[in-house]
């Protein structure tokens, strides 16, 4: 998912670049707003964390680019390719790297297992034709 830093920015088509530069497939993409409440929804595993009221508000506070990649590996590598969660750790070149602002507004999110892959593309694309 394109966080809504890099939505506004104008950085979504050069990270959708770098993506499939680095053999990723876009099976199913979408841009949505979500709503508080449903960004609550997507977060709560957090729910008990000091920041997740920051991270509801953040997340719904412009649109977000949703997308379920394709690729062998996929979940490990696209994990690699976006970097670390603090952009001044990501590796050069990771797109946390290039385009993340800070920890908090750090441009996209990963699915860190294949288990939450499928709940995650699940949560976006559920009801919609997606195949």
């Amino acid at each position: 998912m394109i966080k809504p830093d890099a939505v506004s920015a104008g950085h979504t088509g050069a990270i959708i670049k770098i993506i499939e530069e680095a053999g990723f497939g876009i099976h199913a993409m979408r841009k949505l707003q979500l709503s508080r409440k449903r960004a609550g929804d997507f977060y709560a595993v957090h729910s008990e964390r000091p920041f997740y009221q920051d991270l509801c508000q953040y997340m719904s506070s412009g649109p977000i680019v949703a997308m379920v990649l394709t690729k062998d590996n996929a979940v490990e590598d696209f994990r690699t390719l976006i970097g670390a969660t603090d952009p001044a750790q990501a590796a050069p070149g990771t797109i946390r790297q290039l385009f993340a602002k800070s920890i908090e507004a750090n441009a996209i999110h990963g699915s860190d297992s294949p288990e939450n892959a499928e709940i995650e593309s699940n949560f976006f694309f559920s009801g919609m034709d997606r195949y």
